[in-house]
């Protein structure tokens, strides 16, 4: 039995992969305390964990930016000051409430999400004088390397010595240069908190773990000459399994003859519906198809426009029953989503431009499993011909099936579950 504490910001995107972790570590019989938002209280404590929750200051802030002040200033310094004020600023107030949990209980592991920078004071101590950290990365790996551009362009890497020359350059002017300001604030935030400057560039942090956990599969991920031994490919982490959810009166049209697609902008991107789901519907309202559209919990009344009678629209459906009638699956690119769709075998269109996305999109051409808009507000005309491309062309179902296979082979919860008691033992070794 292990005493685990589990650290992250409150998306779900975030936490909702750790609290299935969670859940099977207090299974197996640990004892797990889940420092998030408050608004996760009684999720933690329904799979059987201890909540401690964080003060405003120390959570992600999901109040909207000034969209006329953001409009006005130059794309990177909006980066910077972005990546400052949602994940660098909540440091200090994080680290205090992680030493308050760690005052009351000598915990054996933590398990980091990547974006819960609380964490890397901890990091930079002395590993004798902390417990083994295994970091989580809920978005696709953002470590630097050779072989790859810099995360964020949603570059696919190339081959030879002309791409390679091309990633060095890449790499320099975005860590030197571009992003020279954030790099800057973490290490002002650091020296707040009593601890020294950063050894590597902010977002290769993750070489500084134990063990960096990758949620999928190295079919899914650019290939790195370079990776660093801490790494770890796990395969996906899922929520639990819907349980009690009752199927609407028109569920049983998904298992007629003509192929389903389904549209979605996740559930934290969807306040204007009009980039994805609006041009989606258009696209494929005269098409032998049914459209199944989900909101993400945004009323469905947002949706402008008639809906055809081809289309069916809900704030939500779970994805593990829903996915296997998919045939294409139409997404903004969250990481979580996307990973979902690919471990069910189902090929997807990827508009996505915000946050991670263009690099998870990138990923889907890149790995053949679907195709990438290359914006995160296509026309219909655009959307519906990448639908029809993906239908039409069975290498895009026929990969996304190599996938699948890809992902049943492993078991992304019990591989997590194995690594922290690989830790716990290796520690162990060391102190006896």
């Amino acid at each position: 039995m292990a005493d685990v504490l589990i650290a992250s910001l409150s998306p779900i995107g975030h936490i909702g992969p750790l609290l299935t972790v969670a859940q099977d570590l207090v299974t197996r019989g640990d004892r797990v305390t889940v420092v998030t938002g408050a608004a996760h209280v009684d999720a933690i404590r329904a799979v059987g964990a201890t909540p401690h929750p964080l003060p405003a200051a120390a959570d992600f802030d999901q109040s909207p930016f000034d969209s006329e002040s953001r409009g006005s200033t130059p794309k990177i310094k909006a980066l910077n000051l972005a990546i400052t004020r949602l994940f660098l600023a909540p440091m200090p107030a994080q680290l205090a409430v992680l030493r308050e949990v760690m005052a009351d209980t000598s915990f054996d592991a933590i398990i980091a999400d990547y974006g819960f920078f609380g964490v890397l004071p901890l990091l930079l101590q002395d590993r004798s004088s902390r417990p083994p950290i295994l970091s989580y990365t809920p978005t696709p790996m953002m470590l630097s390397s050779r072989d790859t551009a810099p995360n964020g362009l949603g570059m696919a890497p190339g081959a030879g010595w002309r791409a390679r020359l091309r990633n060095r350059v890449l790499n320099v002017v975005s860590q030197r240069v571009l992003l020279r300001p954030t790099q800057r604030a973490a290490n002002a935030l650091l020296t707040e908190c009593g601890a020294g400057r950063l050894p590597v560039f902010l977002f290769d942090i993750g070489v500084l773990a134990d063990r960096y956990i990758v949620p999928t599969v190295p079919d899914f991920e650019y290939p790195r000459g370079d990776l660093p031994a801490n790494v770890r490919f796990v395969g996906a982490v899922h929520p639990q399994p819907s349980r009690g959810w009752v199927p609407p009166p028109w569920w049983p049209v998904l298992d007629a003859d003509r192929p389903v697609v389904h549209v979605t902008q996740g559930t934290v991107d969807n306040e204007d519906l009009s980039r994805l789901i609006e041009p989606t519907i258009a696209a494929l309202a005269d098409e032998d198809v049914t459209v199944v559209v989900t909101t993400g919990g945004r009323d469905v009344g947002e949706i402008r426009g008639p809906i055809p009678a081809n289309t069916i629209v809900s704030e939500y459906l779970p994805h593990d029953v829903l996915l296997p009638k998919v045939d294409v699956m139409v997404t903004n690119g969250g990481y979580g989503a996307v990973q979902r769709a690919v471990s069910a075998g189902v090929p997807l269109v990827v508009a996505g431009e915000t946050e991670d996305k263009p690099e998870v999109a990138s990923r889907v051409a890149w790995s053949g499993a679907g195709v990438d808009l290359k914006t995160g507000t296509p026309s219909a005309a655009v959307v519906g011909d990448a639908v029809r491309e993906v239908l039409r062309n069975h290498r895009y179902r026929s990969r996304a099936r190599e996938l699948e296979s890809a992902f049943a082979r492993r078991d992304g919860v019990a591989e997590i579950a194995a690594l922290v008691d690989e830790v716990i033992a290796e520690r162990r070794l060391v102190g006896s």
